[in-house]
């Protein structure tokens, strides 16, 4: 360390010229051999250099002690190395001191005593006494009180007095300075054996590390002894209530208490304001600081209510009581007890008395609680008696604190953030707020803004606005503490901000502007307008998040209702708002308001403000099927469960439940009128539905009338088999084909929900379970399918019994119902809607077939029975349904047991190809043909409308598409398996590129036949579809060009042309004509 950082030259030279010249004034004898009678003859040139250097007219400066520091540990040092011989080739690499050290005489403890008890420096070594181990901290102590008790004086009596208060005071808190530091690494350098000499170790063998006997650690002990040996010097009133103070407060924290009593904020401002009051009295206003007193006495108080560091071994509660006892009675035969003037008491009498009080309320209880001998008992008795003598000597009447007076304390404290002061900043946001002029205590808050961040005090605070707007306070002073409350607010952690939101809604859904005068508020509405207006401006990057948070959260405490309002607004009119908006409403949990949940009544959303908000933007904001959409991504944002800073999935911030009982139940209704449509209802579950990971019991949808909600799904897919159908004018809810889809799917979903439940509990669902069934007994039989995960074994699968005659079922899951509409030769057709039901339905039916494939005629009549019946279920299946019976059309043909002979109706010349691996995607084209011819035919084209009509299109174009994707994977299998291209493997690849080519005519053909016979002759889904084949068709001439001759080319456009021709619709075949003309080869 720079040793020119420690002591300036020329103060070194005052400090060393001083203790040269008291060496010489010592001669024939030196410093090093000093005895305490000597020193008033050779010290007054050391204490006239150290005040010189100190400072001593500037002793509170913190200079002035770091200097006095300084001195202290420049002594101390020298006299350790001293004791410890030090060896000089190591201190000067080691001892930051050592120049200093070595220009100075040596010296004994009697110099730095005496030095220390002449010049006030005992707290500074307390202080550093305190950095010691406690061994050597007692062995220290012990040398000090050894010097003090030999030819003692008063001002011998006030050094042991104050160092022994001091250690008790303990650090307090205090951060160990870079002095500190220096001190303890010489100490543990010095007080290391390693290193020393012989001589040295064995006469100096102190070590931290090494348990020392108890008589040479009792502090309490050491200090108690000491006072006795010295009670004849005390001669002033002051210096025995000090002294008497010191011993009970000793006692009392080294054998009363075990932990530290905290006090109550009210009662310590009592306590400091009834100290400074006294000493600014006494001290005179001049000499009087009142930061350091409040210090003082805050550390004193402190002091007397924690237990002591130092526990006591030698001395026993009684010997301590015992002394104690004995020494009031000694200075009370002296008179040095008794008060020469009780209305005026001095700061020491006050604290003997509330010392006194303490102790005797303790030992109160502990005679109660303890069991003691007689004797003991005895003793203790004359003890107490002694004590209460004494405090009613101490006649004066209890100091009442003003009001007033404890409010400039307070003001004080926090102002120059004294320890402690977080005790005193709720007391001065509520109590103390009455105590101090409106403009004082307000000027106190802005200047203290970060000392008041805290959520419980914010709300104090709030309070305190709430009750002073209404005894007619200025507006002015309201509207300025109504701002810094708001900035207190801002400044809060996150986590606290949330808490005092969620404290705010259970007060008042409109925050502050729900408690406080208009006038107060003003202004707030261009606050919330300039809040959003920045956030949908600024954007979502991550870097303006927080500030987008914080912005929100302010106006939120303002008024919660009105910022949620305004929140749900922008996200469903201001595009792609509601992806920011809650990313932002994920971090303010505390708007989450009251906990999920349905009412019984109503079966709404219970105490949810933001559902509240939610609703009324979906009455009134929801005018397009945008805005319907932003409105949905925004609530399954919200739904999503927010991510805490240690990555684990946290709470969402609007829960599944709360959705479900808002915005489905209301609403969701076959028959009655709602604000939320139909297909948003259903987005709203299926996404709730979605989201949710949860798998514990019972699950969150059990509490939203889950049968009920089973039975309104059930009775909605019952009345919506022709989705196509345009709903009258004023008709209710009106189910699309999509959303068949939807319903379909949330349907499964809560019945696999509710069935898991059922299967956990089921006496508890039982009655309810028979309700439902009870419910959907008059629905269509296929509707009541969807609920097989809920019935689980309880009820069988019930269909017409005209299925029974063509599926093999078992009776034990499988019962039949005598339905009108299903009378004899119905059986197929149940059993393609039982197809269409699930996929696990469709396998039970195709392994269930009864059919004899080794009978013809059985065949061919399932066969032509199938045509009819995919007739008759085609025009009501969603995409999905067909997709299923498409499939189980694909599984019969594969099996042969459905026939399809396919007829080359468009072909002028037999094809010498092998269509054998195409034969499936045939011969489905052909049945498909067939079932649209059946529709199309004079006994069945006024079954449908055009809406009806479009639908079917529609499915019959994707089923093309499927057979398409089909003929180009086994294309490209084809193509990848002669990657090297070998002639044989090349005449192979064309040749199966041709039978694509062919199959691909067919299918155009085919799709041109059925867009002829279709009623209104226009379907787009069907052009659409005719164009996606000629643009495969064409690919395929181009990957292979020697597949087709120029002249089947032109034969094929010219086929293919004259086919088109067919068509009404001029645009159609304008179109048509001009991508068959685009059709070529190379070959």
């Amino acid at each position: 360390m720079n040793q020119d950082s420690w002591l300036s030259c020329e103060k070194t030279a005052v400090l060393q010229g001083g203790f040269l010249l008291a060496n010489r004034l010592c001669q024939p004898g030196s410093l090093s051999a000093l005895q305490k009678e000597d020193w008033s003859k050779v010290g007054h040139p050391i204490l006239q250099a150290v005040r010189e250097i100190c400072g001593q007219e500037r002793g509170s400066c913190l200079s002035s002690v770091h200097w006095k520091k300084k001195v202290i540990c420049v002594l101390w040092s020298k006299l350790l190395g001293r004791e410890s011989e030090e060896d000089m080739e190591i201190g000067w690499r080691e001892n930051p001191f050592f120049s200093l050290q070595n220009s100075l005489p040596d010296i004994n403890r009697t110099v730095m005593f005496e030095l220390v008890k002449l010049t006030g420096f005992s707290q500074i070594y307390a202080q550093l006494l305190l950095c010691l181990p406690l061994s050597h901290l007692s062995s220290e102590l012990e040398k000090l009180v050894q010097h003090i008790t030999r030819n003692s004086t008063e001002e011998d009596v006030r050094v042991l007095l104050e160092v022994w208060w001091e250690l008790w005071k303990g650090k307090g808190g205090r951060q160990e300075d870079d002095l500190d530091k220096v001190f303890i690494n010489q100490w543990t350098r010095l007080t290391n054996t390693t290193g020393l000499s012989p001589h040295a170790a064995k006469r100096f063998k102190s070590n931290p590390d090494t348990p020392t006997s108890p008589s040479t650690t009792d502090v309490l002990s050491i200090v108690f002894h000491a006072l006795e040996e010295m009670k004849e010097h005390l001669s002033t009133s002051d210096l025995c209530y000090r002294a008497l103070s010191n011993c009970l407060d000793s006692l009392y924290t080294s054998h009363l208490i075990d932990q530290a009593i905290i006090l109550p904020a009210e009662v310590q401002l009592q306590s400091l304001t009834s100290t400074v009051t006294v000493r600014k009295r006494h001290a005179g206003i001049e000499k009087f600081d009142l930061v350091q007193v409040i210090s003082k006495a805050h550390s004193d108080l402190k002091a007397a209510h924690t237990p002591s560091q130092f526990k006591p071994c030698r001395m026993t509660l009684m010997q301590a009581l015992q002394t104690v006892s004995q020494l009031i009675q000694a200075w009370e035969k002296r008179g040095l007890l008794e008060m020469t003037d009780s209305s005026d008491p001095s700061d020491l009498a006050l604290r003997l008395k509330s010392c006194l009080t303490r102790v005797l309320e303790s030992l109160e209880q502990r005679s109660m609680s303890e069991t003691m001998d007689e004797g003991e008992r005895q003793t203790l008795n004359n003890m107490q008696s002694t004590f209460r003598g004494l405090l009613d000597s101490l006649s004066f009447p209890d100091t009442e604190s003003k009001s007033g007076e404890m409010a400039h304390i307070a003001v004080a404290i926090i102002d120059h953030r004294l320890e402690g002061f977080q005790d005193f900043t709720m007391l001065f946001a509520t109590e103390l707020s009455w105590s101090l002029s409106v403009e004082e205590w307000i000027s106190c808050l802005e200047r203290n803004k970060n000392a008041f961040q805290r959520k419980d005090i914010v709300m104090k605070l709030v309070s305190t606005l709430i009750a002073k707007c209404q005894i007619d306070t200025e507006v002015e002073y309201c509207r300025k503490l109504k701002d810094i409350i708001v900035n207190i607010f801002a400044e809060l952690p996150l986590t606290e901000k949330n808490t005092t939101l969620a404290e705010m809604l259970t007060c008042s859904k409109k925050g502050l502007q729900g408690s406080l005068p208009q006038a107060v508020t003003e202004g707030f509405s261009e606050e919330l307008n300039m809040a959003f207006n920045c956030i949908i401006q600024g954007g979502a990057e991550q870097n303006n998040l927080s500030l987008a948070v914080a912005a929100i959260a302010r106006v939120a405490f303002q008024n919660p209702e009105a910022t949620l309002r305004r929140c749900c607004h922008l996200a469903v009119v201001n595009l792609g708002a509601h992806s920011l908006l809650s990313k932002i409403l994920q971090q303010l949990s505390g708007l989450r308001g009251g906990a999920p949940g349905c009412t019984e009544e109503t079966g709404s959303a219970a105490g949810s403000l933001l559902c509240s908000c939610l609703q009324e933007t979906a009455m009134t904001k929801l005018s397009s099927a945008k805005e319907e959409d932003q409105f949905l991504h925004f609530l399954v944002a919200l739904m999503q469960p927010s991510i805490s800073e240690s990555s684990e999935r946290g709470q969402s911030f609007l829960h599944p439940e709360e959705v479900v009982c808002a915005f489905v139940l209301p609403h969701l209704s076959p028959s009655g009128s709602s604000t939320c449509s139909l297909e948003l209802c259903l987005r709203l579950l299926h996404s709730a539905f979605s989201l949710d990971s949860q798998d514990a019991s019972p699950h969150w949808v059990m509490n939203c009338s889950p049968f009920p909600l089973l039975c309104v799904l059930c009775q909605l897919l019952n009345e919506g088999c022709r989705c196509w159908e345009l709903p009258a004018e004023g008709a209710p809810q009106h189910l699309t084909m999509e959303s068949k889809v939807l319903l379909v799917t949330v349907l499964t979903a809560l019945g696999k929900v509710v069935g898991r439940e059922v299967a956990l509990t089921p006496n508890t669902w039982s009655r309810a379970l028979f309700w439902l069934y009870n419910k959907v007994e008059a629905l269509d039989w296929t509707v009541r399918f969807h609920l097989k995960v809920v019935w689980g074994d309880h009820f069988k699968n019930e269909v017409p019994s005209s299925l029974l005659a063509v599926c093999e079922l078992p009776e034990q899951e499988w019962s039949g119902l005598k339905l009108a509409q299903y009378g004899q030769g119905t059986g197929l057709l149940a059993w393609m809607e039982c197809c269409a039901v699930s996929d696990e339905v469709q396998d039970t039916m195709l392994t269930s077939l009864a059919l004899d494939q080794q009978r013809p005629d059985d065949v061919n009549m399932f066969s032509k029975g199938l045509l009819v019946a995919v007739t008759q279920t085609l025009p009501w299946c969603t995409v999905t349904e067909w997709g299923r019976l498409l499939r189980a059309m694909r599984e019969l043909l594969h099996s042969g047991r459905l026939h399809v002979p396919y007829s080359l109706e468009y072909v002028d010349f037999l094809p010498l190809l092998d269509l054998r691996a195409f034969s499936c995607e045939l011969r489905l084209s052909v049945l498909l043909l067939r079932v649209l011819q059946l529709l199309c035919g004079s006994s069945c084209k006024d079954w449908l409308p055009g809406q009806g009509w479009a639908h079917v299109g529609r499915l019959y174009a994707s089923a093309m598409r499927e057979v398409i994707d089909s003929l180009r994977g086994k294309l490209s299998q084809s193509s990848s398996n002669t990657s090297i291209k070998e002639p044989k493997e090349e005449r192979a690849a064309t040749t199966v590129s041709q039978e694509v080519l062919f199959v691909l005519s067919q299918l155009f053909c085919h799709v041109q036949h059925i867009q002829v016979m279709m009623p209104g002759g226009q379907c787009e889904s069907l052009f659409l579809c005719a164009l996606e084949i000629l643009t495969h068709y064409e690919a395929v001439l181009a990957a292979h060009p020697s597949s087709s001759s120029h002249l089947e080319a032109e034969n094929t456009r010219h086929f293919f042309t004259t086919i088109t021709d067919n068509l009404e619709s001029t645009e159609m075949k304008a179109v048509l004509h001009q991508k068959i003309t685009q059709l070529s080869s190379s070959g």
